[in-house]
């Protein structure tokens, strides 16, 4: 899993980066293949730039910009969102979406690359705020993480699949406080277990 941070570190850089040339690809914004599309087409007021990170004449970044104007009133381009292949299938892996100031504010993965997404990451301010999984790839989040100046404060979890959830984390200081379990499925918690430090 660092190694596959790294990658997206290292990509993300290398798109950004002024030499980077243009992937050779089609306007519509294919990728990867002849019949391959991105999962999110163009929008109308939007400006695709595509990049081949893996040098093998396929765009594997999209960066999707619209014009807007700067603190003078001149015209500049604000990227609102970027798709990235990074296993280089031809297929999007990652979607970043941006606010008004260019700040990342949503991040959705597919982590094992079946063409669905497993992950989705919120972020306030450039900081991670809270995460969603889906652990068991019913194309429905069970597993909530939440986060609080980057720490981790909470989990909640749906251990039985039936979209409520019935099992909390509460942390401090980067440990397990207490746990909170719904042993009758009423949506409240029946049984807390308080963690001690040498646990």
């Amino acid at each position: 899993m660092k190694s596959l941070v790294r990658f997206i570190l290292a990509a993300s850089l290398a798109a950004c980066a002024s030499s980077q040339k243009p992937a050779d690809k089609p306007a519509d914004g294919a990728g990867g293949g002849d019949d391959v599309k991105l999962t999110e087409e163009k929008r109308g007021d939007e400006i695709v730039k595509e990049y081949d990170l893996h040098h093998n004449k396929k765009a594997d970044v999209w960066k999707f910009y619209v014009m807007g104007k700067d603190e003078n009133g001149k015209p500049v381009e604000r990227l609102v969102r970027k798709e990235l292949d990074i296993n280089f299938d031809g297929k999007v892996d990652i979607w970043r979406y941006y606010d008004d100031k260019e700040q990342l504010i949503k991040e959705a993965l597919d982590l094992d690359f079946d063409g669905r997404v497993d992950q989705v990451n919120y972020y306030e301010h450039g900081q991670i705020v809270k995460k969603e999984k889906d652990l068991n790839y019913d194309g429905k989040p069970d597993l909530w993480i939440y986060y609080e100046k980057g720490k981790i404060v909470r989990k909640e979890r749906d251990t039985n699949g039936d979209g409520k959830v019935d099992y909390w984390e509460y942390w401090v200081n980067g440990q397990i406080d207490r746990i909170g379990e719904d042993l009758d499925g009423d949506g409240t918690v029946d049984k807390w277990t308080k963690r001690t430090g040498t646990e």
